[in-house]
């Protein structure tokens, strides 16, 4: 693509992300909205902005470099930078520590489109936000204006370290440890499968990441670990070699070494033992954008199967007029708004301050499931031709399969609503 247009998105983008600001259209109802029902799905006007710029520079820049991506497993260097200076990463940073203070809304509508054009690059964003809240739901103000701050002064990178080889779905394992050593901590452990892991150390100084440890072996689950900032510069912090994944291989998988790693203790997030909670806390807010993530990639794969199925001919039509084909488009397309509606009710109950856990979860849930039909169902519309890299949707299929698993795998999320469901008396709206 010509530099030329790339600016022009670019400036489109900053443009967009420094206009003023309202509430999420799900959230806010005007006096029109009563009049029509109660309800409003329209995006308000910035939202719409945030959406043609993320939307413009996903076809024009990211769906174009997706292959050479997937092929290379190269980290999206120039486009992570370029995102950064347009204002889609950190978007959810508060104004008062640079960042443009987007709603929750606002990013999953961006999550979706950047997904659309690779779920690898939008999955090394979304890595951004998920390590970064913690510290937005608990930091100190002198934490949050140095650690978040610096994110909105350059395109670093942070991780959140949590899982372990032994502790994924079940937090409550993990093995990592920091003891108290007089004004400081001292971690030892190891964590795996971190997103972002190495280019958090390597991406300039100032990369960091957030590391759950546990302190008191003897307490309850939720008050046995605390949650640390440690910088990724720290001695005695060691990053293991790139995962190969099945899919979303562009983005930075890899294990983490902890070894006598000494971390101030101004660093410790919320109070020591409160690490469970703030991690778990963080998840309500970032499984919105993963689940958008979805939404995103199974409207890629209904995207290509459809034009695919309207050019190509058996038995004199094109195959989209064989009703065992159209039907199968039709529950793709059906399955993607429902999945959206769920996404954007569970982020709009966010930007009202209330709990959204069990929509959070629906949301993970229900899109990552119908994801993974849709991605499946496009490569058997395409036929023995989706089967190879000459079209999209095998990578499509290969990177659909996550959105099963991270942030909690759809089994947890069913355990977490289940959970939810069975403490209510009926299921009235």
């Amino acid at each position: 693509m010509m530099h030329s247009t790339r600016t022009a998105i670019a400036r489109q983008g900053r443009l967009a992300l420094r206009s003023r600001r309202t509430l999420s259209a799900s959230a806010v109802l005007s006096d029109d909205d009563h009049a029509s029902g109660g309800l409003c799905f329209a995006l308000t006007d910035d939202q719409k902005a945030f959406q043609e710029v993320a939307r413009s520079y996903a076809r024009d820049v990211i769906a174009p470099a997706a292959a050479e991506l997937d092929r290379t497993m190269a980290f999206p260097e120039e486009i992570f930078a370029e995102m950064w200076e347009m204002g889609l990463v950190n978007a959810h940073i508060p104004e008062a520590y640079g960042g443009p203070g987007l709603h929750a809304v606002d990013g999953c509508v961006i999550q979706e489109e950047l997904a659309w054009g690779c779920s690898g690059v939008s999955t090394a964003i979304e890595a951004n936000t998920l390590a970064q809240m913690p510290v937005i739901l608990a930091g100190t103000e002198a934490q949050k204006k140095k650690y978040l701050g610096r994110m909105t002064e350059a395109p670093l990178k942070c991780a959140y370290g949590v899982s372990e080889a032994g502790a994924g779905s079940d937090v409550a394992a993990i093995q990592t440890k920091a003891a108290k050593q007089g004004d400081a901590w001292v971690l030892n452990g190891s964590k795996m499968w971190i997103t972002n892991g190495g280019v958090a150390k390597t991406s300039g100084e100032g990369g960091w990441y957030f590391v759950l440890a546990v302190t008191d072996a003897d307490a309850s689950v939720g008050r046995k670990m605390t949650g640390f900032i440690v910088d990724a510069d720290s001695p005695g912090i060691t990053v293991g070699d790139k995962l190969i994944n099945m899919g979303q291989r562009c983005s930075d998988t890899r294990p983490l070494f902890f070894e006598d790693v000494v971390v101030p203790a101004e660093n410790v997030l919320g109070q020591e033992g409160a690490g469970f909670k703030i991690a778990m806390g963080a998840f309500d807010n970032t499984r919105p954008p993963v689940a958008a993530g979805a939404v995103g990639v199974a409207r890629r794969a209904t995207d290509e199967a459809l034009a695919y199925a309207k050019e190509r001919k058996t038995m004199g039509k094109p195959i989209a007029e064989h009703q065992a084909l159209s039907f199968m488009l039709a529950d793709m397309a059906t399955g993607i708004e429902a999945a959206r509606l769920l996404v954007h009710k569970s982020a709009a109950i966010i930007d009202t301050g209330a709990s959204n856990t069990m929509f959070a979860s629906m949301a993970k849930v229900f899109a990552a499931e119908h994801c993974a039909k849709v991605v499946n169902d496009a490569v058997q519309i395409f036929g023995g031709a989706g089967f190879n890299t000459e079209y999209p949707v095998e990578k499509l299929m290969r990177d659909a399969k996550i959105y099963q698993l991270y942030e909690g795998t759809s089994q947890i999320q069913k355990l977490i609503i289940s959970r939810h469901v069975l403490g209510m008396e009926t299921l009235d709206p």
